[in-house]
Formats: C-alpha cells, structure tokens, sequence
C-alpha cells in the first residue's frame, strides 16, 4: 500500500504544482479573477484524478481485485495529503515572496466588485466585512490552512466517490466440499 500511495501523491503533487505554475505564469496575467479560480478549481480537480487513479491500482495491483471501502478511503485520504500541503505552500511562496502585490490587486477587485453590485445603504457594512477577510487572510498560517483544506476536503470528495466506485468485497461460499 505505502509504494501505491506515495507513487500517486507524488503524480498528483507534480501535477498540481505544474498546473499552478502554468497559471501563474500563462493565465494570471491575462485573465479576470474568476477565471484564474475556475482554472485553480479545476488544476486541483484535475491532480486528484490521480486519487482515483491510486485506489483503483491498490485494488487490481496489489489486493487481488477487492477493496473495501474503508481500504479505499485511507488510501485516497494518504495520497491527497502531498498534494494538499505543497499547493499549501505553492500558494504561500506566490503570495508572499513571488507576486507580493497580488493580494492588494485582489482586494481591489472585491471592493470593486461590491461598490458595484451591493445596494448603497449596505455598502459600508460589506467593506467592513471585506475588511476582515482582508485581515485574515494576510497571516500566511492561515492562507496555507484554507488552501491545503481547499485541496483536501476536493480530494476527500474525489475519494469518496471513487472508493464507493471501485468497492468490491470478497464474498465467501458457504458450500461444503
């Protein structure tokens, strides 16, 4: 088991992280915030294919065929725990060292997009909301934390589904021979 998880943590970290820096470095500057989440949403989609890709091995490589679905949970629970952490400091690392001015830019473009679309009498109570996101997102403990979550809990998905997918139980016979 330990060979199938870090085999497929290992892919899916390395695609993360090839995604990611094609984002940053293609889309970032070229593309509306939306669409630079739309595609952080499906780079991550698309490395926990590797999730599916690793239980689904365990189960025709290494354990005959069957797999249960705690088996298939604790392997797909593993193998996004690489993933999770390295796009967790990825994001840390473009943040505070490599686009330092990205989260500014960002802010910007949420009190634009809220002077826009909130009704004036609501205005100051969502800049003050803003505010607060604003502030808790600059301590990089825990930008890290909502971004290494963000990977998980979208890999704990992919592996409940593809542990209920690929579940296969040994049956035993009760004929007497």
């Amino acid at each position: 088991m330990k060979s199938t998880v870090y085999r497929y943590s290992i892919y899916a970290t390395i695609t993360i992280l090839v995604l990611s820096l094609l984002q940053v470095t293609i889309i970032a500057s070229r593309a509306s915030f939306a669409v630079q989440e739309a595609a952080g949403y499906l780079s991550m989609l698309i490395s926990m294919i590797f999730v599916f890709m690793g239980i689904r091995h365990y189960k025709n490589k290494v354990n005959g065929g069957f797999l249960g679905f705690g088996e298939g949970l604790k392997i797909g629970v593993l193998i996004v725990l690489l993933p999770a952490v390295f796009f967790g400091i990825f994001d840390i690392l473009y943040t505070q060292v490599i686009d330092t001015a990205w989260a500014d830019h960002y802010y910007n473009h949420i009190v634009e997009e809220a002077k826009k679309t909130v009704a004036p009498e609501k205005l100051a109570a969502e800049l003050q909301k803003i505010e607060q996101q604003k502030e808790f997102f600059a301590s990089p403990v825990m930008q890290f934390l909502v971004m290494a979550g963000t990977v998980f809990i979208i890999g704990f998905i992919v592996t409940i589904i593809s542990s209920l997918t690929l579940m296969k139980r040994k049956t035993f016979s009760s004929k007497a021979i």
